[in-house]
Protein backbone atom coordinates (compact mmCIF):
# COMPACT_ATOMS: atom_id res chain seq x y z
CA UNK A 1 0.00 0.00 0.00
CA UNK A 2 2.89 2.34 0.79
CA UNK A 3 4.27 1.84 -2.72
CA UNK A 4 0.83 2.22 -4.31
CA UNK A 5 0.21 5.53 -2.57
CA UNK A 6 3.60 6.88 -3.63
CA UNK A 7 2.88 5.72 -7.18
CA UNK A 8 -0.46 7.53 -7.23
CA UNK A 9 1.15 10.71 -5.93
CA UNK A 10 3.79 10.48 -8.66
CA UNK A 11 1.00 9.92 -11.22
CA UNK A 12 -0.76 13.08 -10.02
CA UNK A 13 2.33 15.18 -10.71
CA UNK A 14 2.78 13.50 -14.11
CA UNK A 15 -0.82 14.41 -15.01
CA UNK A 16 -0.09 18.02 -14.09
CA UNK A 17 2.90 17.98 -16.45
CA UNK A 18 0.87 16.39 -19.27
CA UNK A 19 -2.18 18.62 -18.86
CA UNK A 20 -1.82 20.15 -22.33
CA UNK A 21 -1.31 16.72 -23.92
CA UNK A 22 -4.19 14.82 -22.32
CA UNK A 23 -6.47 17.88 -21.93
CA UNK A 24 -7.39 16.97 -18.35
CA UNK A 25 -7.69 19.98 -16.06
CA UNK A 26 -5.01 19.80 -13.35
CA UNK A 27 -7.50 20.83 -10.66
CA UNK A 28 -9.64 17.79 -11.45
CA UNK A 29 -6.78 15.28 -11.59
CA UNK A 30 -5.04 16.50 -8.42
CA UNK A 31 -8.30 16.64 -6.45
CA UNK A 32 -9.23 13.12 -7.62
CA UNK A 33 -5.91 11.54 -6.67
CA UNK A 34 -5.46 13.74 -3.60
CA UNK A 35 -8.69 12.45 -2.07
CA UNK A 36 -8.17 8.89 -3.38
CA UNK A 37 -4.85 8.37 -1.57
CA UNK A 38 -6.38 9.39 1.76
CA UNK A 39 -9.40 7.12 1.25
CA UNK A 40 -7.11 4.18 0.45
CA UNK A 41 -4.99 4.98 3.51
CA UNK A 42 -8.07 4.72 5.72
CA UNK A 43 -9.36 1.53 4.06
CA UNK A 44 -5.96 -0.19 4.24
CA UNK A 45 -4.25 1.46 7.25
CA UNK A 46 -0.58 0.75 7.85
CA UNK A 47 -0.70 2.25 11.35
CA UNK A 48 -3.20 3.42 13.95
CA UNK A 49 -6.37 5.01 12.50
CA UNK A 50 -6.34 7.68 15.23
CA UNK A 51 -2.89 8.81 14.09
CA UNK A 52 -4.11 8.92 10.48
CA UNK A 53 -7.13 11.03 11.46
CA UNK A 54 -4.87 13.43 13.34
CA UNK A 55 -2.66 13.78 10.27
CA UNK A 56 -5.66 14.44 8.02
CA UNK A 57 -7.09 17.01 10.44
CA UNK A 58 -3.76 18.87 10.52
CA UNK A 59 -3.66 18.80 6.73
CA UNK A 60 -7.24 20.04 6.40
CA UNK A 61 -6.54 22.87 8.86
CA UNK A 62 -3.61 24.04 6.71
CA UNK A 63 -5.80 23.79 3.59
CA UNK A 64 -8.72 25.67 5.18
CA UNK A 65 -6.40 28.45 6.34
CA UNK A 66 -4.93 28.83 2.86
CA UNK A 67 -8.34 28.61 1.17
CA UNK A 68 -9.88 31.31 3.34
CA UNK A 69 -6.88 33.59 2.93
CA UNK A 70 -6.92 33.11 -0.83
CA UNK A 71 -10.66 33.70 -0.96
CA UNK A 72 -10.34 37.00 0.89
CA UNK A 73 -7.34 38.24 -1.13
CA UNK A 74 -8.79 37.13 -4.47
CA UNK A 75 -12.11 38.87 -3.75
CA UNK A 76 -10.29 42.16 -3.14
CA UNK A 77 -8.25 41.72 -6.32
CA UNK A 78 -11.36 40.74 -8.32
CA UNK A 79 -13.02 43.99 -7.26
CA UNK A 80 -9.95 46.08 -8.11
CA UNK A 81 -9.68 44.39 -11.52
CA UNK A 82 -13.35 44.95 -12.26
CA UNK A 83 -12.99 48.66 -11.49
CA UNK A 84 -9.77 48.85 -13.54
CA UNK A 85 -7.72 50.16 -10.62
CA UNK A 86 -4.77 47.85 -11.24
CA UNK A 87 -4.51 48.57 -14.96
CA UNK A 88 -4.95 52.29 -14.33
CA UNK A 89 -2.14 52.10 -11.79
CA UNK A 90 0.13 50.67 -14.49
CA UNK A 91 -0.88 53.35 -17.01
CA UNK A 92 -0.30 56.16 -14.54
CA UNK A 93 3.04 54.99 -13.13
CA UNK A 94 4.71 53.92 -16.35
CA UNK A 95 5.50 55.96 -19.46
CA UNK A 96 3.53 55.26 -22.62
CA UNK A 97 6.58 53.62 -24.18
CA UNK A 98 9.15 51.56 -22.30
CA UNK A 99 12.00 49.29 -23.32
CA UNK A 100 11.28 45.64 -22.60
CA UNK A 101 14.47 45.30 -20.55
CA UNK A 102 13.61 48.30 -18.41
CA UNK A 103 10.10 46.91 -17.88
CA UNK A 104 11.58 43.58 -16.78
CA UNK A 105 13.77 45.23 -14.14
CA UNK A 106 10.85 47.35 -12.96
CA UNK A 107 8.53 44.33 -12.65
CA UNK A 108 11.20 42.41 -10.73
CA UNK A 109 11.63 45.24 -8.23
CA UNK A 110 7.87 45.71 -7.87
CA UNK A 111 7.41 41.99 -7.17
CA UNK A 112 10.17 42.14 -4.54
CA UNK A 113 8.62 45.20 -2.95
CA UNK A 114 5.05 43.86 -2.88
CA UNK A 115 6.08 40.50 -1.43
CA UNK A 116 8.13 42.27 1.23
CA UNK A 117 5.22 44.51 2.23
CA UNK A 118 2.50 41.90 1.84
CA UNK A 119 2.37 38.11 1.83
CA UNK A 120 3.41 35.95 -1.15
CA UNK A 121 -0.17 35.15 -2.17
CA UNK A 122 -1.39 38.75 -2.24
CA UNK A 123 1.78 39.89 -3.99
CA UNK A 124 1.38 37.14 -6.61
CA UNK A 125 -2.24 38.11 -7.32
CA UNK A 126 -1.34 41.79 -7.72
CA UNK A 127 1.74 41.22 -9.89
CA UNK A 128 0.03 38.67 -12.14
CA UNK A 129 -2.86 41.09 -12.65
CA UNK A 130 -0.32 43.73 -13.64
CA UNK A 131 1.32 41.29 -16.03
CA UNK A 132 -2.00 40.38 -17.65
CA UNK A 133 -2.74 44.06 -18.25
CA UNK A 134 0.47 44.56 -20.27
CA UNK A 135 -0.72 42.40 -23.20
CA UNK A 136 2.75 41.04 -24.03
CA UNK A 137 3.32 38.29 -26.56
CA UNK A 138 3.45 34.67 -25.35
CA UNK A 139 7.24 34.39 -25.23
CA UNK A 140 7.67 37.53 -23.15
CA UNK A 141 4.67 36.73 -20.95
CA UNK A 142 6.31 33.43 -19.97
CA UNK A 143 9.59 35.18 -19.15
CA UNK A 144 7.84 37.78 -17.03
CA UNK A 145 5.79 35.09 -15.25
CA UNK A 146 8.97 33.18 -14.30
CA UNK A 147 10.57 36.39 -13.08
CA UNK A 148 7.50 37.33 -11.01
CA UNK A 149 7.33 33.91 -9.33
CA UNK A 150 11.03 34.00 -8.42
CA UNK A 151 10.91 37.62 -7.25
CA UNK A 152 7.78 37.13 -5.13
CA UNK A 153 9.34 34.13 -3.37
CA UNK A 154 12.61 36.01 -2.88
CA UNK A 155 10.95 39.08 -1.41
CA UNK A 156 9.33 37.22 1.47
CA UNK A 157 12.33 35.36 2.91
CA UNK A 158 13.65 38.25 5.01
CA UNK A 159 10.41 38.92 6.90
CA UNK A 160 8.64 36.60 9.33
CA UNK A 161 5.34 37.71 7.80
CA UNK A 162 6.55 37.16 4.24
CA UNK A 163 7.04 33.40 4.26
CA UNK A 164 5.74 30.63 6.51
CA UNK A 165 9.09 28.82 6.63
CA UNK A 166 10.88 32.01 7.67
CA UNK A 167 8.40 32.35 10.53
CA UNK A 168 8.92 28.69 11.52
CA UNK A 169 12.70 29.07 11.71
CA UNK A 170 12.34 32.35 13.63
CA UNK A 171 9.89 30.86 16.16
CA UNK A 172 12.33 27.99 16.74
CA UNK A 173 14.89 30.63 17.90
CA UNK A 174 17.32 29.71 15.14
CA UNK A 175 17.57 33.28 13.77
CA UNK A 176 16.62 36.78 14.90
CA UNK A 177 14.82 39.51 12.97
CA UNK A 178 18.14 41.36 12.68
CA UNK A 179 19.74 38.21 11.20
CA UNK A 180 16.95 37.96 8.64
CA UNK A 181 17.67 41.45 7.30
CA UNK A 182 20.97 40.02 6.02
CA UNK A 183 18.93 38.10 3.43
CA UNK A 184 17.66 41.25 1.71
CA UNK A 185 20.76 42.03 -0.38
CA UNK A 186 21.36 38.43 -1.64
CA UNK A 187 17.63 38.11 -2.48
CA UNK A 188 17.72 41.32 -4.54
CA UNK A 189 20.92 40.22 -6.29
CA UNK A 190 19.42 36.83 -7.18
CA UNK A 191 16.32 38.48 -8.69
CA UNK A 192 18.34 41.01 -10.68
CA UNK A 193 20.59 38.22 -11.98
CA UNK A 194 17.53 36.33 -13.21
CA UNK A 195 16.17 39.50 -14.83
CA UNK A 196 19.45 39.99 -16.70
CA UNK A 197 19.51 36.33 -17.82
CA UNK A 198 15.93 36.54 -19.08
CA UNK A 199 16.69 39.72 -21.02
CA UNK A 200 18.34 37.60 -23.71
CA UNK A 201 16.50 38.43 -26.92
CA UNK A 202 14.32 41.09 -25.28
CA UNK A 203 15.19 44.03 -27.49
CA UNK A 204 11.82 45.55 -28.27
CA UNK A 205 9.67 48.18 -26.69
CA UNK A 206 6.29 48.02 -25.04
CA UNK A 207 3.61 50.56 -25.77
CA UNK A 208 1.17 50.97 -22.94
CA UNK A 209 -2.34 52.24 -23.58
CA UNK A 210 -2.56 56.02 -23.33
CA UNK A 211 -6.16 56.00 -22.19
CA UNK A 212 -6.46 57.11 -18.61
CA UNK A 213 -9.92 57.25 -17.12
CA UNK A 214 -10.76 58.83 -13.79
CA UNK A 215 -11.00 56.54 -10.78
CA UNK A 216 -14.07 57.05 -8.60
CA UNK A 217 -13.35 58.24 -5.08
CA UNK A 218 -15.49 55.39 -3.73
CA UNK A 219 -13.32 52.83 -5.51
CA UNK A 220 -10.20 54.53 -4.19
CA UNK A 221 -11.65 54.05 -0.72
CA UNK A 222 -12.02 50.31 -1.31
CA UNK A 223 -8.43 50.18 -2.62
CA UNK A 224 -7.34 52.01 0.52
CA UNK A 225 -9.10 49.41 2.65
CA UNK A 226 -7.18 46.70 0.78
CA UNK A 227 -3.86 48.39 1.58
CA UNK A 228 -4.94 48.97 5.17
CA UNK A 229 -5.85 45.29 5.46
CA UNK A 230 -2.38 44.28 4.26
CA UNK A 231 -0.65 46.65 6.71
CA UNK A 232 -2.91 45.55 9.56
CA UNK A 233 -2.21 41.91 8.78
CA UNK A 234 1.53 42.52 9.10
CA UNK A 235 1.25 44.63 12.25
CA UNK A 236 -1.18 42.39 14.14
CA UNK A 237 0.79 39.28 13.20
CA UNK A 238 4.05 40.69 14.56
CA UNK A 239 2.68 42.60 17.54
CA UNK A 240 -0.04 40.26 18.79
CA UNK A 241 0.45 36.99 16.88
CA UNK A 242 -2.99 37.35 15.25
CA UNK A 243 -3.21 34.76 12.41
CA UNK A 244 -3.02 36.61 9.05
CA UNK A 245 -6.11 34.80 7.73
CA UNK A 246 -8.21 36.23 10.58
CA UNK A 247 -7.15 39.82 9.89
CA UNK A 248 -7.69 39.44 6.14
CA UNK A 249 -11.20 38.02 6.62
CA UNK A 250 -11.98 40.93 8.96
CA UNK A 251 -10.71 43.35 6.31
CA UNK A 252 -12.93 41.67 3.74
CA UNK A 253 -15.97 42.04 6.00
CA UNK A 254 -15.16 45.75 6.48
CA UNK A 255 -14.95 46.09 2.70
CA UNK A 256 -18.38 44.47 2.30
CA UNK A 257 -20.00 46.82 4.83
CA UNK A 258 -18.21 49.90 3.49
CA UNK A 259 -19.38 49.10 -0.04
CA UNK A 260 -22.96 48.78 1.24
CA UNK A 261 -22.79 52.19 2.95
CA UNK A 262 -21.19 54.18 0.13
CA UNK A 263 -23.52 52.72 -2.51
CA UNK A 264 -26.67 52.68 -0.37
CA UNK A 265 -28.50 55.16 -2.62
CA UNK A 266 -27.36 53.69 -5.93
CA UNK A 267 -28.35 50.63 -7.91
CA UNK A 268 -25.19 48.59 -7.56
CA UNK A 269 -24.75 44.81 -7.66
CA UNK A 270 -24.25 43.08 -4.34
CA UNK A 271 -20.53 43.20 -3.51
CA UNK A 272 -20.77 39.53 -2.50
CA UNK A 273 -21.08 38.78 -6.22
CA UNK A 274 -17.33 39.41 -6.51
CA UNK A 275 -16.74 36.21 -4.56
CA UNK A 276 -18.09 34.43 -7.65
CA UNK A 277 -15.34 36.05 -9.72
CA UNK A 278 -12.74 34.01 -7.85
CA UNK A 279 -11.09 31.37 -10.01
CA UNK A 280 -12.09 28.27 -8.08
CA UNK A 281 -9.83 26.18 -10.32
CA UNK A 282 -6.96 27.72 -8.39
CA UNK A 283 -8.50 26.84 -5.03
CA UNK A 284 -9.33 23.27 -6.08
CA UNK A 285 -5.82 22.80 -7.44
CA UNK A 286 -4.39 23.99 -4.13
CA UNK A 287 -6.69 21.59 -2.30
CA UNK A 288 -5.54 18.60 -4.38
CA UNK A 289 -1.84 19.49 -4.18
CA UNK A 290 -1.90 19.99 -0.41
CA UNK A 291 -3.74 16.69 0.11
CA UNK A 292 -0.97 14.98 -1.89
CA UNK A 293 1.75 16.76 0.10
CA UNK A 294 0.00 15.83 3.33
CA UNK A 295 0.07 12.17 2.33
CA UNK A 296 3.80 12.44 1.53
CA UNK A 297 4.28 13.72 5.06
CA UNK A 298 2.12 10.88 6.43
CA UNK A 299 4.21 8.31 4.53
CA UNK A 300 7.34 9.66 6.24
CA UNK A 301 9.00 10.40 2.90
CA UNK A 302 11.01 13.17 4.58
CA UNK A 303 12.64 10.88 7.14
CA UNK A 304 15.74 10.62 4.94
CA UNK A 305 16.65 14.29 5.52
CA UNK A 306 18.93 13.72 8.55
CA UNK A 307 20.92 11.24 6.45
CA UNK A 308 21.44 13.95 3.84
CA UNK A 309 23.10 16.17 6.47
CA UNK A 310 25.33 13.29 7.56
CA UNK A 311 26.49 12.60 4.02
CA UNK A 312 27.65 16.12 3.12
CA UNK A 313 28.50 19.53 4.61
CA UNK A 314 25.54 21.42 6.09
CA UNK A 315 25.72 24.29 3.60
CA UNK A 316 25.54 21.86 0.68
CA UNK A 317 22.68 19.90 2.25
CA UNK A 318 20.72 23.14 2.74
CA UNK A 319 21.30 24.01 -0.92
CA UNK A 320 19.91 20.65 -2.03
CA UNK A 321 16.95 20.92 0.35
CA UNK A 322 16.07 24.16 -1.44
CA UNK A 323 15.97 22.31 -4.74
CA UNK A 324 13.88 19.54 -3.15
CA UNK A 325 11.37 22.18 -2.04
CA UNK A 326 10.42 22.54 -5.70
CA UNK A 327 9.01 19.00 -5.50
CA UNK A 328 7.89 18.79 -1.86
CA UNK A 329 6.13 21.57 0.04
CA UNK A 330 8.69 23.65 1.92
CA UNK A 331 6.65 23.69 5.15
CA UNK A 332 6.93 19.93 5.92
CA UNK A 333 10.55 20.03 4.71
CA UNK A 334 11.39 22.78 7.18
CA UNK A 335 9.39 21.12 9.95
CA UNK A 336 11.26 17.84 9.40
CA UNK A 337 14.64 19.57 9.66
CA UNK A 338 13.64 21.50 12.78
CA UNK A 339 12.37 18.33 14.48
CA UNK A 340 15.42 16.27 13.49
CA UNK A 341 17.74 18.15 15.87
CA UNK A 342 20.32 18.87 13.15
CA UNK A 343 22.97 21.24 14.52
CA UNK A 344 23.69 24.41 12.50
CA UNK A 345 25.18 27.81 13.20
CA UNK A 346 23.25 31.00 12.42
CA UNK A 347 24.84 31.35 8.99
CA UNK A 348 23.58 27.92 7.95
CA UNK A 349 20.11 28.59 9.38
CA UNK A 350 20.00 31.73 7.25
CA UNK A 351 21.07 29.63 4.27
CA UNK A 352 18.22 27.22 4.96
CA UNK A 353 15.77 30.11 5.31
CA UNK A 354 16.73 31.39 1.86
CA UNK A 355 16.87 27.97 0.20
CA UNK A 356 13.44 26.70 1.32
CA UNK A 357 11.88 30.09 0.60
CA UNK A 358 13.28 30.56 -2.91
CA UNK A 359 14.11 27.03 -4.09
CA UNK A 360 10.46 26.22 -4.82
CA UNK A 361 10.56 28.76 -7.65
CA UNK A 362 12.44 26.33 -9.89
CA UNK A 363 9.30 24.32 -10.70
CA UNK A 364 5.92 25.93 -11.31
CA UNK A 365 4.26 23.62 -8.77
CA UNK A 366 6.94 24.26 -6.14
CA UNK A 367 5.42 27.35 -4.51
CA UNK A 368 2.11 29.10 -3.92
CA UNK A 369 3.18 31.89 -6.27
CA UNK A 370 3.89 29.34 -9.01
CA UNK A 371 0.58 27.55 -8.58
CA UNK A 372 -1.30 30.86 -8.76
CA UNK A 373 0.63 31.82 -11.91
CA UNK A 374 -0.16 28.42 -13.45
CA UNK A 375 -3.85 29.04 -12.90
CA UNK A 376 -4.00 32.69 -13.95
CA UNK A 377 -1.64 32.83 -16.97
CA UNK A 378 -3.20 30.74 -19.74
CA UNK A 379 0.06 30.49 -21.71
CA UNK A 380 1.92 29.05 -18.75
CA UNK A 381 2.29 25.27 -18.34
CA UNK A 382 4.60 22.99 -16.40
CA UNK A 383 6.69 22.35 -19.53
CA UNK A 384 6.86 25.98 -20.68
CA UNK A 385 8.04 27.04 -17.21
CA UNK A 386 10.56 24.18 -17.13
CA UNK A 387 12.38 25.82 -20.04
CA UNK A 388 13.65 28.46 -17.60
CA UNK A 389 14.93 25.92 -15.07
CA UNK A 390 18.62 26.52 -15.82
CA UNK A 391 18.24 30.30 -15.43
CA UNK A 392 16.22 29.89 -12.24
CA UNK A 393 18.81 27.46 -10.86
CA UNK A 394 21.62 29.92 -11.67
CA UNK A 395 19.82 32.81 -9.95
CA UNK A 396 18.99 30.63 -6.93
CA UNK A 397 22.62 29.48 -6.70
CA UNK A 398 24.01 33.02 -6.86
CA UNK A 399 21.50 34.18 -4.24
CA UNK A 400 22.40 31.28 -1.97
CA UNK A 401 26.14 31.96 -2.33
CA UNK A 402 25.42 35.59 -1.51
CA UNK A 403 23.63 34.54 1.69
CA UNK A 404 26.56 32.35 2.71
CA UNK A 405 29.07 35.12 2.09
CA UNK A 406 27.08 37.84 3.89
CA UNK A 407 26.19 35.55 6.82
CA UNK A 408 29.80 34.38 7.29
CA UNK A 409 31.13 37.92 7.17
Amino acid sequence: MHTLLLGLIALAFVLIILEDVIHLNKAKSTLFIGTLVWILAFIFPEHDIAHLKEGLNENLLEIATLWLFLMAAMTFVAYLNEKGLITQLVYRLLPTKLKLRSLMILMALLALLFSSLADNITASLIMLSLLASLNLDTKQTLKFAALVVFAVNSGGVSLITGDVTTLMIFLADKVTITNLFLLVAPAVIGVLVLAVLLMWGANGEVELPKFKRPIAAKDKLIAGLFLLTIVSTLFLSVAFSVPPVLTFLFGLSVMFMTHRVIYRSESKPNVLEYVREIEFDTLLFFLGVLLLVGMLKELAVLDFLPQLYEAMPVYMANYIVGILSALVDNVPLTAAILKSGIEMDKADWLGLTYSVGVGGSMLIIGSAAGVIALSKISELTFISYLRFFHWLLAAYTIGYIGVMVVARL
